[in-house]
């Protein structure tokens, strides 16, 4: 990487440790945190799946930074791509053609499913969904919106109301519309049920049953995590999703995959909805589009929706709605992601991998309930007791009672490993483009960490 000399980037870039961390203190408010509880640590550069702090330290991510980096740390093609288009022309309002934008657009239309063949960009995911809502009610001509009580769809305004986690408590009362309900989770089954096809079942007649009681006529959209993300590394069993599809039609409610986190590659298709088949009426897409290397995310719209707008205009934008960096990155990382068969491998990293690894670990400790994923989006669910199953921490933990996975996780970070936790969860989402043998480093480090969290087992 240049070095820029005489710039204040320069300054910035050569930095002492000390240095970054007291003008971090003094000046970054930090998001999710109480400002005087948290000392972030200061990185010093990346590469491929590991980051690197000021000490010399190198961690290999198994986070993959907010499980967006699918491409891997710095690679040259996409740092490339975006110098070139800041040589040529560094930005451009969103009225103008453009065209990166407009081969950005067209790439991300070539491989979303079906009829899905219109692209409105965004600056991250929040904003994809904020937009993709307001679609949904101006198509529809109705007022509500169901979510799941295990999701996540970002901190926006509207995005947080449609979140279901703790994180959307201290922001309430907000937009209104908005009605949670249960997704399916056989491991934990809020309708009793013993396998995955139970769990199915119920869960779809639950949502009928919630549609009935909220009026069918109301609701003009039910959006869904794909595979849900940092609330438990959620797969649906077979046949949802294909259900919620159908209840739909039936009612004319706009389908709205949130694949900000799941798509491009995560769970070994390009977006999570292929390893079923489904077709939605909006995809929202986000991190894995271009891994972050420069902020962008968007809506993918299909022709039945996009057709309302032909003779009205839609009523929302975006300073920086096709920012052409942004553009460039996604078509470079779309045109690696083909060229290097990153999906392929994504998907093999899940199968021949991750898969089996996880398997091991989970009979080597008792303080793992379940596995769960697809590709690189895995969970293990750590729990005190197996028969119980009651979580290693109690939901929400926070201060002391969070203390056997944040212990857990300073062992992880004290071997090399940066996890992603949350909850009574560890995510394994390394970037796609991770080696099995890296995968398989960062699994004995994650062998000795959950002695650790075995520790607190009550019952084996």
């Amino acid at each position: 990487m240049s070095t820029l000399t005489g710039s204040p980037l320069a300054a910035a870039t050569t930095a002492d440790e000390a240095q970054v961390r007291r003008d971090d203190r003094a000046h970054v408010f930090h998001s999710w945190s109480a400002q005087a509880l948290i000392d972030p640590l200061p990185i010093a550069s990346a590469s491929g799946s590991t980051f690197t702090d000021y000490g010399g330290k190198t961690y290999l991510d198994f986070s993959s930074q907010l499980v967006n980096v699918n491409i891997g740390y710095q690679h040259p093609r996409l740092v490339a791509a975006i110098q070139e288009q800041a040589a040529r022309l560094c930005t451009i309002q969103p009225s103008f053609a453009n065209d990166a934008r407009s081969e950005a657009a067209r790439l991300i239309a070539e491989l979303a499913p079906g009829s899905l063949s219109k692209v409105f960009f965004t600056n991250g995911g929040a904003e994809a969904n904020e937009n993709a809502i307001r679609m949904a009610r101006l198509h529809t001509g109705r007022p509500k919106v169901l979510a799941t009580y295990r999701s996540y769809h970002g901190a926006t305004n509207g995005a947080i109301m449609l979140t279901g986690d703790p994180r959307r408590w201290p922001s309430e009362p907000g937009m209104g519309g908005v009605v949670h309900f249960w997704g399916p989770y056989t491991y934990r089954s809020a309708f009793h049920a013993e396998t995955d096809a139970q769990e199915c079942e119920r869960a779809l007649q639950h949502l009928r049953e919630v549609i009935m009681v909220e009026g069918a006529a109301t609701i003009a959209a039910i959006i869904l995590e794909t595979v849900v993300g940092t609330n438990g590394i959620l797969v649906p069993p077979d046949g949802y999703l294909a259900g919620v599809r159908q209840i739909c039609d039936e009612y004319g409610i706009v389908f709205i995959a949130d694949e900000v986190m799941a798509g491009f590659g995560r769970c070994g298709e390009w977006f999570a909805v292929d390893h079923w088949g489904v077709e939605p009426d909006l995809i929202t897409f986000a991190k894995g589009v271009n891994s972050g290397y420069v902020p962008l995310g968007g809506v993918i719209i299909s022709d039945a929706v996009a057709a309302s707008f032909e003779q009205r205009a839609f009523p929302g934008g975006l300073t920086y709605s096709g920012h052409p960096l942004a553009c460039a990155s996604a078509v470079a990382s779309i045109e690696i992601f083909k060229d290097e068969g990153i999906v392929e491998h994504a998907r093999m990293l899940g199968t021949d991998v991750i898969g089996p690894e996880l398997t091991r670990l989970a009979e080597k400790h008792p303080s793992v309930g379940e596995v769960r994923g697809l590709g690189v989006f895995w969970a293990l669910e750590l729990v005190k007791d197996r028969t119980t199953r009651e979580p290693l921490v109690p939901f929400n933990a926070a201060g002391a009672a969070a203390a056997p996975m944040n212990e857990f996780a300073a062992a992880c970070k004290s071997g090399g490993l940066w996890p992603f936790v949350h909850f009574n969860r560890t995510h394994i989402v390394p970037p796609c483009t991770t080696t099995p043998d890296e995968i398989r480093a960062g699994m004995a480090i994650l062998d000795v960490a959950l002695d650790v969290a075995d520790r607190y087992v009550t019952n084996g």
